[in-house]
């Protein structure tokens, strides 16, 4: 009787860990697969670093996605947007494409959650899938992914430079400087993100990305929100920008999606 060896897969957000990871496990699992799940409504600064991450792993990074987009799926739903408490995004655009590739395949689907994170990360539902955790195994926590990205010249998105992690355009992580980032270097993206709001109207309830106003709203505080982020920084003297994604990465990675490390 021939034992089926299980499939060795390893998705990439377009972030810093799962890229890291990537690089990591590089020559460690020669067979392993790679692989991302488009929601169609990522950044360009991740299809441009995914695509430079594939030229250094040797390797092609398999492309998932959905049967159907975010608007068909929010049709769906009656307008209601994914948020915190509702995550319906990561398990219709991320988690399900990702069971429908593996199929009934065994596999062992690598996930570069650190050692310094306080989450678990992907659970499948599925008995053939088994998560494992390298980082988390081996002890190393931020400053080593640091090391690692460095070393192997690839670095880290440019999206980092004023957001703290991957993921949608439009996703409800962000944070209210973060957003105001989104309209400085993608304005069409945040005005597409500002179109998909339904603001409480005839008693109706409100769907909003950034919780408590609309994205209009948000950016006329523009001046009042940079004015509290500078105020926060200047307390914190001569800290890196290396240093602030650091304190971000370490106080909200327990937030993000689970289906691979951001």
């Amino acid at each position: 009787m021939t034992i089926k060896r299980p499939r060795h897969v390893l998705g990439l957000s377009g972030g810093k860990d799962s890229s890291a990871l990537a690089i990591y496990m590089r020559d460690r699992v020669p067979e392993m697969e790679y692989f991302f799940t488009d929601t169609g409504a990522e950044l360009p600064e991740t299809y441009e670093y995914l695509d430079r991450l594939e030229g250094f792993l040797g390797k092609p990074i398999a492309r998932l996605s959905s049967d159907r987009n975010f608007d068909h799926l929010l049709a769906l739903k009656n307008n209601f947007l994914p948020s915190p408490n509702t995550r319906w995004c990561t398990r219709e655009l991320k988690i399900e494409p990702f069971e429908r590739w593996i199929g009934d395949d065994l596999a062992l689907t690598y996930i570069g959650i650190r050692a310094d994170e306080p989450r678990d990360g992907y659970k499948s539902t599925k008995s053939n899938i088994t998560p494992v955790f390298p980082f988390k195994d081996a002890g190393l926590g931020f400053p080593e992914i640091q090391k690692i990205l460095a070393e192997s010249g690839l670095g880290v998105p440019e999206y980092y430079k004023w957001r703290s992690r991957s993921g949608c355009y439009f996703c409800f992580f962000q944070r209210k400087i973060e957003w105001l980032g989104l309209a400085k270097h993608h304005p069409e993206l945040f005005e597409r993100a500002k179109a998909y709001e339904k603001p409480a109207e005839n008693g109706k309830s409100s769907f909003t990305w950034s919780q408590g106003e609309t994205l209009h709203q948000l950016l006329e505080r523009a001046v009042a929100i940079e004015a509290n982020t500078a105020k926060r920084a200047a307390s914190s003297t001569r800290r890196t920008w290396q240093e602030i994604l650091a304190e971000a990465s370490l106080e909200h990675e327990e937030e993000s999606c689970l289906i691979c490390s951001l």
